[in-house]
């Protein structure tokens, strides 16, 4: 009697028979209108802000175009000279230089940080919130800051290099000078962010392990090597990946400290170039020079520089994998 009454109620209260499948194509479209509705603000930002400006983008590399006036089309004319572009090839070169010179301090310090914040016990939360703050702050404020850090006749640049007995070094009219610059800028601005997605995975390590490594008698730069650092690798190649598309697409840093006063690509980025990337560059032929259709060139020659080194450390890290599954 109570099994058959349970099971009436059991009835009685399940769920009715979906029916969706039943309904003709129109009939499930005007029915998933509403969650089309909550969705679409993305795909129509993205199609007026991503997809026709790279479509505009690229039939705008064929073209020869001032931004007033008739387009002209040239065929593959832009193609043709950004092949045979010194200063690319320079912009290029100084875009690699200042990636290597911005990204390996910043994963030094980083995971100097990190073990730092990850022994501290007291007040942690306020140092993270503090090492944070660098990378939330306006590049162009702090682009401001460090030209006058690295000023020819004063700053702080200067007043450690006097402390030594050093003459002043015009670090700005230099041309190693105006690459320290940026990276400088650069490792001050992200080092904070990537100490704490490494203090991430240093709190995923199992501490059992450093136990079982003093007890075998490690001392800490062999448990560093042997524990922490392998276990840290996909976090390491995460943040060089992240580095090299945003070191590849840099432009503020090298704009605010060397081209404030330039009035085209030939006097960007400082002194002989030095801090000429590939995007400042693009800015300097399309925007200073109204060189549209062959600074439309340029940008796709940066989203195939970019999409290579993608696709190298891709193809490192998956050998990696595979080895490892070996």
């Amino acid at each position: 009697m109570s099994v058959s009454a349970s099971r009436r109620g059991d009835a009685q209260i399940s769920p009715p028979v979906d029916n969706f499948r039943t309904l003709s194509t129109w009939q499930r479209v005007k029915k998933a209108l509403p969650q089309y509705g909550a969705v679409s603000p993305y795909f129509i930002l993205f199609l007026l802000f991503g997809a026709m400006p790279m479509v505009f983008t690229m039939a705008l590399a064929f073209t020869n175009w001032s931004g007033l006036g008739d387009i002209h089309f040239i065929g593959l004319e832009n193609f043709r000279y950004l092949i045979t572009d010194r200063l690319f090839y320079k912009s290029l070169v100084n875009t690699i230089v200042l990636w290597v010179m911005g990204t390996v301090p910043t994963l030094v310090i980083a995971t100097i940080v990190a073990l730092m914040l990850n022994s501290t016990l007291r007040f942690s939360t306020t140092y993270r919130v503090i090492y944070l703050i660098p990378n939330v702050t306006s590049m162009v404020a702090m682009g401001i800051l460090f030209s006058s850090l690295f000023s020819s006749q004063f700053g702080l640049a200067n007043s450690l290099v006097n402390l030594f007995g050093f003459d002043n070094i015009a670090w700005l009219q230099n041309e190693w000078g105006i690459k320290i610059a940026i990276s400088a800028l650069t490792t001050w601005s992200f080092v904070g962010y990537n100490a704490l997605l490494i203090l991430a995975g240093l709190q995923a390590i199992d501490k059992t392990q450093y136990e079982s490594a003093a007890i075998d008698g490690a001392n800490g730069w062999r448990t560093f090597f042997h524990i922490t650092l392998p276990q840290l690798r996909s976090i390491v190649l995460f943040i060089t990946l992240m580095s090299t598309i945003g070191s590849l697409q840099s432009f503020t840093e090298a704009q605010v400290l060397t081209s404030s006063m330039s009035s085209g690509s030939a006097s960007a980025g400082g002194v002989g170039n030095s801090g000429l990337t590939m995007v400042l560059y693009f800015y300097s032929v399309a925007f200073q020079e109204n060189r549209f259709g062959y600074g439309a060139t340029i940008a796709w020659g940066v989203f195939v520089v970019v999409m290579f080194f993608s696709a190298i450390n891709w193809l490192v890290t998956r050998e990696r994998k595979v080895r490892g599954v070996r």
